[in-house]
């Protein structure tokens, strides 16, 4: 089912936050949305690894890993785990690798940027946390909604009737 971020705004006005970062799209799908789960990392992706090798059920994964463009957060083997577990989509406050490998892949993909360095693997990290950044205050459980006009948060799920 595809969204239209303006739209949802248009209908659901102060109902949802607009996510204000310069985030740009790596995945082979630009259109996707689902409930959100949560992970806080810096420069270390092992939740990352061990979250997408999980059932997603079309959930989106969203990161906050501080915005640091030292290390990637995602390369294409945990894109390709979680497209082939059934993640929706995986947004990232930081920086992610492998962009040739990840562009086709049925997956929503959102980055700052890349970086061909890859993350250390400390097992440091939170899960389930609510997340701040982008002028949004993000936790599990929300819905994420992204097209190629941006990213919008809610506290429940919009298309439901």
């Amino acid at each position: 089912m595809s969204i239209s971020t303006p739209d949802l705004c248009d209908e659901h006005g102060d109902a949802v936050n607009v996510l204000e970062l310069p985030l740009r799209h790596y995945g082979g799908h630009k259109n996707f949305h689902g409930e959100v789960v949560t992970i806080k990392c810096f420069e270390d992706n092992s939740l990352v690894a061990d979250t997408v090798k999980t059932p997603g059920h079309g959930r989106v994964l969203v990161v906050d890993g501080g915005g640091s463009a030292r290390r990637s957060l995602l390369g294409d083997n945990l894109a390709r785990a979680a497209a082939d577990n059934g993640w929706a989509g995986i947004v990232i406050y930081g920086y992610l690798r492998d962009v040739e490998e990840i562009s086709p892949m049925p997956l929503g993909v959102m980055a700052l940027g890349s970086v061909p360095r890859k993350t250390e693997k400390r097992g440091e990290g939170q899960a389930g946390i609510a997340l701040e950044f982008g002028s949004c205050t993000i936790d599990a459980g929300n819905y994420l909604y992204a097209d190629k006009t941006g990213v919008i948060i809610s506290r429940k799920n919009l298309l439901e009737s």
